[in-house]
């Protein structure tokens, strides 16, 4: 793979926030990342480990406490805001809504480092506004007011305004926060999409684990420690940093379906022979129901699942007879 642009390198870095006069309370650090062009990177953490204030401070929101950040290899701290504005694109979690304010207009804010405070757009500011339209799919909004939109069409028309700024790098704090399952599905693989197409770096806060782990090319995975750890996804995955960052009482990611997993008490062993979708699905239920499956013959009931879908079944042997059962609930209901 050819190496891309730094776009962003981060070294030493203190983040947190005054608490009180003269004093200050770090959040994370020292840190130490790079962000480069074309790659999609996912924000990862519990609640409280300070992934916004990381946001915020590489944004130039917010102050860091040490270090340096360098943005396309100048000082974050010399650049002015317009400056900032023209290399930054930023989209935070609360939406605009406004019901005087349709979705063109909107979008069309995205060039005001260019136009000023005039807003006059020239034919290039109409093109570039054009080309941000066609990339979110955004084009069926625009005769529409902001507060008519619903927080999927919302969300595609922010990132619309953040493509028409077209700056090199876009920050995303939680953008599928509000969103349902297919939206949020759906806005994360355009994400995908625009940083392959476009060759911007996209930078974004998620609590999606499943979906970070399928579309990102970088995860950064904070802890409520203070660390990060920053790597490909599978990375972090076979070293143990996910199972360490999330691991709870009653909880545990697991590495080999990149999935967690709630931990019930087993109060009976069971064994379950088969292959296939509906075995799966059987050895899910029954661990949900307080079963452990077991891998033992001996002593122990066992069910073969045989089938997929709609015509498998089960077969127990019990106390010398076969019983077939034709549904997974009669199976479970006479357990």
């Amino acid at each position: 793979m050819t190496a891309q642009k730094t776009l962003l390198h981060i070294s030493g870095l203190t983040i947190g926030y005054q608490a009180g006069k003269n004093k200050t309370k770090a959040v994370a650090g020292p840190l130490n990342l790079e962000l480069h062009a074309g790659q999609l990177i996912c924000l990862l953490g519990p609640n409280g480990c300070g992934k916004s204030t990381l946001l915020r401070t590489i944004s130039g929101l917010q102050h860091p406490l040490k270090g340096e950040i360098l943005l396309d290899g100048k000082d974050l701290k010399k650049l002015k805001p317009a400056q900032v504005a023209r290399k930054i694109s930023l989209v935070l979690t609360d939406n605009i809504r406004s019901g005087n304010l349709d979705v063109y207009s909107l979008i069309s804010l995205g060039r005001y480092p260019y136009s000023g405070w005039l807003g006059i757009l020239t034919e290039e500011d109409k093109h570039i506004i054009d080309q941000a339209i066609k990339a979110t799919n955004t084009a069926d909004f625009l005769g529409r007011k902001m507060d008519s939109l619903s927080d999927g069409e919302c969300q595609k028309v922010m990132l619309a305004r953040a493509m028409a700024q077209d700056t090199p790098l876009i920050i995303l704090d939680e953008p599928t926060a509000h969103l349902d399952l297919p939206s949020r599905i759906q806005l994360m693989r355009l994400l995908h999409q625009l940083a392959k197409d476009t060759n911007k770096a996209i930078l974004l806060s998620t609590h999606e684990l499943d979906l970070a782990l399928q579309v990102a090319d970088q995860i950064w995975l904070m802890s409520n420690g203070g660390h990060l750890d920053a790597g490909l996804p599978e990375e972090l995955v076979l070293n143990g940093s996910f199972q360490h960052a999330f691991d709870k009482d009653g909880i545990a990611f697991d590495a080999a379906t990149g999935t967690f997993n709630i931990h019930y008490a087993g109060k009976r062993n069971i064994q379950v022979i088969g292959e296939g979708v509906a075995a799966f699905w059987t050895r899910r239920a029954l661990i949900r129901n307080g079963f452990s499956i077991s891998q033992e013959r001996e002593n122990i009931l066992t069910v073969l699942v045989s089938g997929d879908g709609a015509d498998s079944i089960w077969k127990v042997q019990q106390n010398d007879e076969l019983i077939i059962y034709n549904s997974l609930r009669e199976f479970l209901r006479k357990l």
